[in-house]
């Protein structure tokens, strides 16, 4: 990589940064109150800062990064961050700067880094001034259907509205009261497209339309929402991050504050039994559960108990990730890469049913979930 490439990625990452720093900061104070009291926010001074001065270093310096160096690095179309951002979050974590106090929950980098993988990310006060519109009629829609629309037009040319119109029908009608039943059925529409049939010149026609592109990405529509009012009945909540593909709410992260550092994942896990509970229509177009503690991240399903829920071990799912990369960073990049996730969506999401229960699980290769072997880490 020489250094004119170097320096485009190192003011990528500069320009998402001040993007989402300035969106933070001029839209905060003026989310609802409704909205501020049940949905927690965070400032990105404090990472940005940390971003402007490595991306300052490297342009400076550009010139005398070894060839090998930058190539290790750069492992997702050289959207990955450098070894000096590794080495100054590095050390923040063993100890000169403190967790995030409560009210700073969602990592910043955890936005940056959907950002720079070429994800939309938006902030729930932005759409609520109306800077943004995202197809969403009320805080009770899940599904963006707008989005959705426009994205089965895109992936399905050659298909008629009234075809586009019964797959997106039979996506947000659901036909059970039993959430993973509801999941289930969801997952094969999209993995396996949709059956239609339609009135049209008063004959009845059969079709079908696909819900996702997994042969050209950029027909896909991709988004992260930090946070996400959802209501539902007489509760209301709000997911730190939903990711939605084509207008579907594909995963929900959410981040901890524990009281008590030894039950930090069990506590995400029970925050999200409670969204399960009351807000259960949001589920039932999950794919992926996230639960994170400042840097560090967990993946599982619906069914995972808490202690199924394990860190991503692998970026490219061939090589461990260079020393000092985060959990946070390398199970972003990891599962939320479009074309891995497309690959996971398809390939290593099973369902299980044992007499009248069904589990959902998330199958790992031994080498995405196993701890960084010592030689490796030597050689990071």
């Amino acid at each position: 990589m020489n250094p004119a490439q170097l320096k485009k990625t190192t003011a990528k990452v500069s320009r998402v940064t001040k993007k989402l720093r300035r969106r933070f900061d001029s839209t905060q104070s003026a989310m609802p109150a409704a909205v501020t009291e049940s949905c927690r926010t965070t400032s990105l001074r404090e990472a940005t800062r940390t971003w402007k001065q490595v991306t300052r270093s490297l342009s400076q310096r550009s010139a005398g990064i070894p060839l090998p160096l930058l190539k290790s690095q750069l492992r997702v179309g050289g959207a990955s961050v450098f070894d000096m951002l590794r080495k100054r979050l590095a050390s923040r974590r063993e100890g000169r700067e403190a967790m995030p106090a409560a009210g700073k929950a969602i990592a910043p980098s955890a936005l940056t880094w959907f950002e720079v993988i070429g994800y939309t990310v938006l902030l729930e006060s932005d759409i609520t001034l109306g800077k943004h519109q995202i197809g969403r009629s009320s805080y009770s829609d899940v599904v963006l259907c707008q989005r959705l629309h426009n994205a089965l037009q895109k992936i399905n040319p050659t298909k008629l509205d009234e075809a586009i119109a019964a797959a997106i029908h039979q996506v947000t009608c659901t036909e059970s009261s039993h959430l993973l039943e509801n999941n289930r059925r969801f997952h094969k529409l999209l993995t396996n497209g949709v059956e239609v049939e339609y009135l049209y010149n008063e004959e009845i026609v059969h079709d079908f339309v696909s819900l996702i592109d997994t042969s050209n990405l950029l027909n896909n529509n991709w988004l992260a929402i930090h946070p996400l009012t959802v209501v539902e009945g007489n509760y209301t909540h709000c997911p730190d991050v939903v990711v939605f593909i084509n207008g579907l709410p594909l995963a929900v992260i959410v981040s901890i504050q524990p009281s008590d550092e030894q039950a930090i994942f069990k506590e995400g896990k029970e925050r999200i039994q409670t969204y399960i509970e009351q807000i259960p229509k949001l589920f039932d177009y999950n794919t992926f559960l996230v639960i994170t503690y400042g840097n560090r991240a967990r993946v599982g399903t619906l069914t995972s108990d808490w202690q199924e829920f394990l860190p991503w071990r692998t970026i490219d799912g061939e090589d461990f990730p260079a020393k000092g990369a985060t959990e946070l960073e390398v199970l972003i990049q990891g599962i939320f890469d479009k074309r891995r996730l497309l690959e996971q969506v398809l390939h290593l999401i099973v369902f299980e049913e044992k007499g009248s229960s069904i589990s959902k699980k998330l199958l790992r290769r031994p080498f995405c979930t196993t701890q960084y072997p010592k030689k490796s880490l030597r050689q990071g």
